[in-house]
């Protein structure tokens, strides 16, 4: 379960934020990866949504829910630091997929 942040932290419109899941820092061999040589990880657990987009008019809820684990694309969003923690800002619409 994720810890609860300190900050109250509300993205708009059709944003989510989303707590990258860390990678495993040791290869099979033992070989240790340091951190500027590691790819970004491209899914993550989602700590809070926005309210949706407007269309037309009308608002258009959102279909992702805080805990939900996603896969996001590569070079989506955008990195802030929220309570210490590296925490991605995103679109609804670079949500890859919903896992499990």
């Amino acid at each position: 379960m994720a810890a609860k942040s300190k900050t109250n932290i509300q993205p708009l419109g059709d944003r989510v934020v989303v707590k990258a899941m860390e990678e495993t820092e040791t290869m099979r061999g033992g070989l240790i990866i340091p951190d500027t040589a590691k790819e970004k990880p491209q899914q993550g657990k989602i700590v809070a949504v926005g309210p949706g987009r407007f269309e037309k008019g009308d608002r258009v809820p959102m279909e992702l829910k805080v805990g939900q684990t996603v896969l996001y694309g590569k070079y989506s969003g955008t990195e802030i630091k929220l309570d210490n923690q590296e925490v991605l800002i995103i679109k609804e619409s670079d949500v890859l997929a919903i896992i499990g």
